[in-house]
Order: structure tokens, then sequence, then C-alpha cells
């Protein structure tokens, strides 16, 4: 096509199209560019029983401390439906799924903490069990779904 053809081509066009085009560009860079959301808030559901591979940990006992692991909700469904298993001081205890949390009785001191997915390398977290503060650790993934664990504040 001559370029005085396309010239003129462009110049009918008009703003308001051009504008047209240019917001919905926009907004769709806008839309797709988000980070993931989380999940609107809704109590944590325990772990099933049936689920638990190593029930000791997860008694109650005098000397003991709770610690309480959950995994945070996420609408991403690459993760969503990823069972994260959960490992304290390199023994595998239980597995969890989105929005599940499991407390642990742990002696005081420190314990690793560790998660997993059948993607990821397992994840250690050193963290001090101490009656005095909060013991809650968070597992999350982060933009490339890769999993994690840090601990928290209530």
């Amino acid at each position: 096509m001559p370029l005085r053809v396309c010239k003129e081509r462009h110049r009918s066009w008009g703003v308001a199209p051009v504008a047209a085009l240019a917001a919905a560009m926009a907004l769709a860079l806008a839309l797709g560019g988000c980070a993931e959301e989380r999940a609107p808030p809704v109590p944590f559901k325990p772990v099933p029983e049936s689920r638990i591979q190593k029930p000791g940990y997860t008694a109650p006992g005098e000397g003991l401390v709770a610690m309480d692991v959950r995994r945070e909700r996420i609408r991403d469904v690459i993760v969503k439906f990823r069972d994260a298993r959960v490992y304290i001081d390199g023994e595998e205890v239980t597995d969890l799924m989105d929005g599940e949390h499991v407390t642990f009785y742990l002696k005081p001191g420190v314990h690793r903490i560790g998660v997993t997915t059948q993607f990821d390398p397992v994840i250690e977290l050193r963290f001090l069990v101490d009656p005095r503060y909060t013991n809650r650790a968070s597992v999350t993934f982060d933009k490339d779904h890769r999993i994690g664990i840090r601990r928290v504040a209530q």
C-alpha cells in the first residue's frame, strides 16, 4: 500500500478510536500485570487426623509448647491444589492443603520446620519454639509458584 494511502487512512480514523484502543491496551496491561491476589479471609481448617503421619507431634503434653503452621489461601490454581508436605526435625509429619493449619506440640528450643511440594526441594526454617513468643509459621507460594515458609506474628 502506498505511503500516501496509508497516511490518509490513519487520518480518517480520528482521535476517539485511537484513544479507545490505547485505553483498552493500558487496561489489559494493568490487569494482566497484577500480582497474585489473596483469597478473602476465612478461618483456617484443621488438617484431618487421617493425614497426620506422626501423631506424637500433634498431641499436647506437659512441658510442650504449641506451634501452629498454616497454609495461606491463594487463588492461583497452579498451586492451589498442590499438597505441601510438612517436616519437623527431618521427619515428615503431615501435609497441608490450601487454607489448612496444623498445631504441633514441641519441646522448647530450636526446631527445623521444613516444607516441600512434588516440584520443590525441602525448604527449612530454623524455628525457636518458646512459650514467651507467638509460635506460628506461614506456608506461602511466590510469584514463580515456589513454596516458602516464614515465621509470622499473631
